[in-house]
C-alpha cells in the first residue's frame, strides 16, 4: 500500500503535467487505496499548492473538447458534470466559445457527414444528420440552421 505523503508526491507530478480535476483525482486515489481523511488532507493541499484549480481545469477542458474533438456545449456540459462539476464556472466557460467557430465547426461536421451518406431520400438524410449532430453535443436551433443553410 501507498503512503499518503508518496500519494501526494505521485498525484502532484500527474496534476504538474496535466490539468486534473478534483474528480480525477480521487478517483486515482482510491484506486491506489488511500483512506479518505487523507485523500481530502491531498485534495487541500493540491489546491493550496495550485496544483489543481477547477476553473482553469473546466476552461482548458472546454476548450479542448470543443477544439480538437468537435463537441458540442451539450456533450461538454453532461461530461463535466459526470466529473461533478457543474455550474457559472462551466457555463462562463462555454460562453468562451466563439459563436461563429462554433457554427461553423457544426457546418463542417455536417458538409463531411452528409459527403459520406449514401442516403438518397433527403428526409432519411435530414434525420440522420440530425441525430448525428446531437450526439457531438450540438442544441438542436443550431442544427437546424446549420441544415437550412446546407439546403436540406
Amino acid at each position: 500500500m501507498i503512503s499518503a505523503k508518496d500519494a501526494f508526491i505521485k498525484v502532484a507530478a500527474v496534476c504538474a503535467r496535466q490539468e486534473k480535476c478534483i474528480f480525477d483525482i480521487e478517483k486515482k486515489l482510491y484506486d491506489w487505496q488511500i483512506d479518505a481523511a487523507d485523500i481530502a488532507k491531498i485534495i487541500d493541499q493540491l489546491i493550496e499548492e495550485k496544483f489543481i484549480d477547477e476553473t482553469r481545469y473546466v476552461r482548458v477542458y472546454v476548450k479542448d473538447k470543443f477544439k480538437f474533438n468537435k463537441w458540442g456545449k451539450v456533450k461538454i456540459r453532461y461530461q463535466l458534470k459526470a466529473k461533478n462539476i457543474s455550474g457559472k464556472m462551466v457555463d462562463s466557460a462555454l460562453d468562451e466559445i466563439n459563436k461563429d467557430e462554433y457554427f461553423q465547426t457544426l457546418m463542417l461536421l455536417l458538409e463531411q457527414k452528409k459527403s459520406k451518406s449514401k442516403e438518397t431520400d433527403p428526409y432519411k438524410q435530414k434525420a440522420s444528420l440530425v441525430r448525428f449532430a446531437s450526439s457531438r453535443g450540438f442544441e438542436p436551433n443550431y442544427i437546424y440552421n446549420a441544415l437550412d443553410n446546407l439546403k436540406l
